[in-house]
């Protein structure tokens, strides 16, 4: 029943009928109407199931925006069969089953709608529709925001979808709509998805965020254009191509995303210009499968907030990148698997914390006139079947500028790698390559280091001001052999060598110096190593986020005396007195979530503060890192583990499955071994620290002479207390913005003094574990009410507390 009138204004030419009337019902007002009429509505609430069938216009009265709220109790709110005009109505739809409003046929317009609904779509567009829809809102709690089916097009611009129980935007069934300078958010599903074949979507200027779920998805050989968007705090991946999609990225600026920031897989092609991808947690680009393609252009992928590489091609799946920047990142870009290939060129690869490139399982990277610097290593061809080419590279600042290894083959021409801390090429393994006219400068190493035999090619390369030699070659192996390095018009200005039985290195003599030919001796490589990194902390700053730590009086209590002991022995060196020996190498016992984890990484910053380590970022490993499958493979692991962490703390959490009680023919010990003459021959390069359960690290200790003597000392991690377990909850809520009421920490306590404290409890972990616990049993809670408070959406009771057990 309506609560106001319905002024119906007649347009026609018809004398027959009058021009104005009023009605008391919007059916009987429409019934009554012709094409071209204007029917204004009175303020009021009208329970009534609107069907729009002429070319009329229907608004609210002057001056009453939002003020006529149309809101049956079933069925479809508004039904729009023409080309009518609705302009600035409250729409409410009550029926899950059926959408709020529906878009028929024709072209109408709708403007300034609001519809708060729980419906299965808030407004749905199907068959030969195709509305203009402007600066219209939805709210849907239940179902989709916006829907296009079935062919249907439309423009939206300036709408917002403030909520969705299901996906944003949701396009099928080969519609096309376009949206331009919308916003989608706070949806359940996708913000925006796209499936079937001939389905394409459009977006210009529009922002996705807030979305439990992936960003924009396309997926069944559905095609999309977006320029100049926005993709941002999602909770999956930012935007996903499936079975065939196609999509074009222009502009676009995609971050602060948790999973994939773009990820293709199953054939899908993506093309990608002018557009930014930044704070990831997984990679930044994802290409996966036969036939999925990525091409980006001017392009920027920056800002990793995870561990995996900033691009990512696997599964024989190619991507290409031109005139691109990836920096930021744990690594810039892997190729995986045979048939995976990557081309870049004119692209910049720098502030790379791993590997820039990396090559394996049989993949192929052709990379022209790209600059990589500030990485650990440059390029890394793992192994057999592994490959492509390197031209016209400058590769600047790493650690080791190009490796290959385990039979990899590559192509390396007119590359220059200036200023690596240890090789500028280094070739181990049975890897083999051809390098054709590279130069090396400035390294802190050798300049070319083949070792193992390998049969690498060197052709009119140049080495020059490197520390350890221009060239190094490892005995080539038994004579006719056929193994080992060969080089061709080759140059040097540190005074050339050969190996026995390799060809001859031609040698540029520095002036006024005769020209040498030595034979040296053969040296065991040089691992790579990481770059010095300079903490960015003073040590009362470090120390004093040890002391805010909950509990752990007894922890910190030991670290602060060994720091102590460390910077007067510093100290004493700087005044010409003798300092007392410290040995830095600790072992951290107690049960699983005490915090050794976070101590280990403190540690590692404050011994970098205090200059004692280079950079004291934390390595962490566990057995299946350090122990190989065969004989020899676990030395290998282990060195490289103990590369890694160079300047830093190796933490090996379990430290005790290294050497298991029936440990028979286990490589475990050939690894304790490795680890025991490696903290010997480089005592002062790396910190090391084994963690694990007090009883199994007592045993651990005494498997090996060299073990026990190596550690300094041992410290004990108790189990929080319950009060420490509460406190460490409060920490969580005030972080994230919650409060604990009275009841709730009362209850907690409880809660944590009858928790069993057998293998499985967490202590920490169990502590975030129940607060996340509680946080979800609120949300269940409070997303009943029609209304929330601020209180009600931060306050955490009692009775969100889990069930125990």
């Amino acid at each position: 029943m309506a609560q106001g009138s319905v002024q119906v204004t007649h347009t026609g030419t018809s004398r027959w009928r009058r021009r104005t009337g009023e009605y008391d019902s919007l059916a009987t007002a429409l019934e009554a109407s012709a094409d071209g009429d204007v029917l204004t509505i009175a303020p009021g609430t009208y329970r009534e199931n609107l069907v729009v069938s002429r070319a009329v216009t229907l608004r609210g009265a002057d001056g009453s925006l939002g003020s006529v709220r149309i809101a049956p109790s079933e069925g479809v709110a508004v039904t729009v069969r023409a080309a009518a005009a609705l302009l600035d109505l409250h729409i409410e739809g009550h029926d899950a089953a059926v959408p709020a409003v529906l878009v028929a046929d024709g072209a109408p317009e709708l403007a300034g709608l609001r519809v708060v609904t729980r419906s299965s779509a808030g407004i749905e567009v199907r068959g030969g529709a195709r509305p203009t829809v402007r600066h219209c809102t939805i709210d849907n709690l239940a179902g989709v925001g916006i829907s296009v089916l079935e062919g249907a097009g439309g423009v939206f611009e300036e709408c917002e979808v403030v909520a969705a129980g299901q996906s944003g935007v949701v396009v099928r069934g080969g519609a096309q709509p376009r949206l331009e300078r919308c916003r989608v958010h706070h949806a359940r599903g996708a913000g925006l998805s796209v499936t079937d074949e001939g389905s394409t979507l459009q977006a210009l200027g529009c922002e996705v965020y807030e979305i439990k779920g992936a960003g924009v998805q396309l997926a069944a050989r559905a095609a999309g254009r977006l320029t100049d968007c926005r993709v941002h705090r999602v909770t999956a991946d930012g935007v996903t191509l499936d079975n065939e999609a196609v999509l074009a990225l222009s502009d676009c600026d995609i971050h602060d995303v948790p999973e994939n920031a773009v990820d293709l897989r199953a054939r899908s092609v993506l093309t990608m210009t002018r557009s930014t991808v930044r704070r990831f947690g997984r990679n930044g680009l994802s290409v996966w499968d036969p036939g999925t393609r990525a091409e980006a252009g001017h392009c920027e992928i920056q800002d990793s907030t995870g561990d995996y590489p900033a691009v990512w091609v696997s599964d024989g799946a190619s991507a290409a990148l031109t005139s691109c920047r990836v920096h930021d990142v744990p690594d810039a870009l892997f190729v995986l698997d045979r048939g995976s290939a990557v081309e870049v060129g004119d692209s910049d690869l720098f502030r790379v914390r791993g590997t820039a490139v990396s090559v394996s399982g049989g993949g192929a990277a052709q990379l022209a006139d790209c600059r990589i610097r500030e990485a650990t290593t440059g390029a890394w061809f793992r192994d057999h079947g592994s490959g492509g080419t390197l031209a016209g590279c400058v590769i600047d600042a790493t650690a080791t500028g190009v490796i290959v290894t385990k039979g990899a083959d590559p192509l390396i021409e007119r590359c220059t790698v200036s200023s690596p801390l240890e090789a500028g090429f280094y070739v181990s393994a049975e890897g083999r390559g051809t390098f054709r006219g590279c130069r090396v400068s400035g390294s802190g190493g050798y300049g070319f280091h083949v070792i193992d035999g390998c049969r690498a090619l060197l052709t009119e390369c140049h080495t020059e001001r490197c520390t350890r030699g221009g060239y190094e070659f490892a005995d080539s192996g038994p004579a006719g052999a056929g193994s080992g390095p060969l080089t061709e018009r080759c140059t040097s200005d540190e005074g050339a060598v050969r190996a026995p039985g390799a060809l001859a290195v031609e040698t540029v003599a520095r002036p006024a110096a005769v020209p040498v030919v030595s034979v040296p001796t053969p040296r065991a490589p040089e691992p790579p190593a990481a770059a010095p990194v300079p903490s960015s902390r003073p040590p009362a700053s470090v120390l004093g986020e040890l002391d805010a730590l909950v509990g752990l009086e007894s922890v910190k209590r030991e670290v602060r005396a060994l720091t102590d002991m460390i910077e007067v022995g510093r100290r004493r060196q700087l005044a010409g007195l003798k300092a007392a020996s410290v040995r830095r190498h600790l072992v951290f016992t107690g049960s699983p979530g005490t915090g050794k984890t976070t101590v280990a990484r403190l540690y590692g910053e404050i011994l970098a503060s205090l200059g004692v380590l280079e950079r004291g970022h934390l390595v962490e490993v566990s057995r299946v890192d350090l122990v190989g499958e065969h004989i020899g493979s676990t030395a290998i692991r282990t060195q490289e583990a103990f590369d890694r962490a160079r300047g830093g703390v190796l933490f090996i959490d379990e430290a005790y499955a290294l050497a298991p009680e029936d440990s028979g023919r286990d490589f475990g010990r050939e690894a304790i071994d490795t680890l025991v003459k490696l903290m010997e021959d480089h005592r002062d390069a790396v910190v090391v620290i084994a963690a694990g359960y007090t009883a199994e690290m007592e045993r651990f200790l005494t498997v090996n002479p060299g073990v026990a003597s190596r550690f300094s000392r041992t410290i004990t991690f108790g189990d929080y207390t319950p009060e420490e377990l509460l406190r460490i909850v409060e920490q969580q809520a005030e972080e994230h913005e919650y409060r604990l009421a009275a009841d709730a920490s009362l209850a907690l306590l409880g809660y944590f003094r009858d928790l069993p404290k057998g293998p499985a409890f967490g202590n920490g972990r169990t502590a975030r574990q129940t607060f996340e616990a509680m946080v979800e049993r609120h949300a269940g809670r409070v997303a009943q009410m029609p209304e929330a408070s601020t209180e009600d959406l931060t306050l955490l009771y009692a009775a969100d507390l889990p069930e125990p057990g």
